[in-house]
């Protein structure tokens, strides 16, 4: 899917989790900016994907590529089909993640192993695969999603909560190796905000932050002299802790 604006030597974002939610509105956010970026939209789910592809027009291309970022195999092949597409990753956003609630005496060991790999061990696939070219050329912004639960606890979303403690412990590790390389490593981490997973909680919208929001703290992040390295902010609703 081609935009309609030149791509010529355009940044090329690559946003994992981007057929839903957060995903989606960060895709939809940096098409709408200038100069015009390449997107790179990946999640498991091709038919959202396009959806999201068609409502990021003014971006200088757009191109969909269903993965499964838990899967190192899944993932290398990711990484070597958009070399030949499109090149090199130059913003890599680590959105991709779900959720899981249920006491830790009741939780079967396939949830939890889930959950780790699909919030957790997709961050580490996914920086192992495209930092090297970043270190080659001596450039590259990741953004690793996290989580309020990456800084509580909460009863009932142990694994989550596990899973998002450890995204903040690599993405500062992992900041500590990119210092002076002109690599930044930032990490968000958002409280409860709107998406379809919200649907049939009993939590009304507006109590919610809007993803919209959230979108656009990561294009603010990214807009910052490449001097400044924001290395954790936290978003939280006006009224604080919400559980469902």
């Amino acid at each position: 899917m081609t935009g309609s604006v030149s791509e010529n030597k355009s940044p090329l974002l690559l946003i994992s989790g981007a057929s839903q939610g957060i995903g989606a509105a960060i895709a939809r956010e940096f098409s709408r900016q200038k100069p015009a970026m390449r997107l790179a939209l990946v999640a498991r789910n091709a038919d959202k994907l396009e959806q999201v592809a068609a409502q990021c027009s003014g971006s200088a291309r757009v191109e969909i590529y269903p993965c499964d970022v838990s899967d190192a195999a899944a993932v290398q092949r990711l990484g070597q089909q958009l070399q030949r597409d499109m090149g090199a990753v130059d913003v890599l956003i680590n959105n991709a993640g779900s959720w899981h609630g249920e006491p830790v005496a009741d939780m079967a060991v396939e949830d939890f192993d889930r959950i780790i790999a699909s919030n957790l061990r997709s961050v580490f696939l996914m920086c192992r695969q495209f930092l090297p070219a970043m270190l080659e050329r001596e450039s590259g912004d990741i953004f690793n999603m996290a989580s309020t639960a990456g800084l509580e606890g909460y009863a009932g979303v142990s694994a989550y909560c596990a899973a998002k403690h450890g995204v903040l412990g690599f993405a500062k590790a992992l900041r500590e190796e990119m210092r002076g390389k002109n690599i930044r490593v930032c990490s968000v981490s958002p409280g409860p905000t709107w998406s379809p997973s919200w649907e049939n909680s009993g939590i009304a919208e507006q109590a919610l932050m809007p993803a919209e929001d959230v979108a656009r703290a990561f294009w603010h992040l990214y807009a910052m002299d490449r001097n400044v390295v924001t290395e954790d902010i936290v978003l939280r609703p006006q009224q604080g802790h919400i559980s469902s």
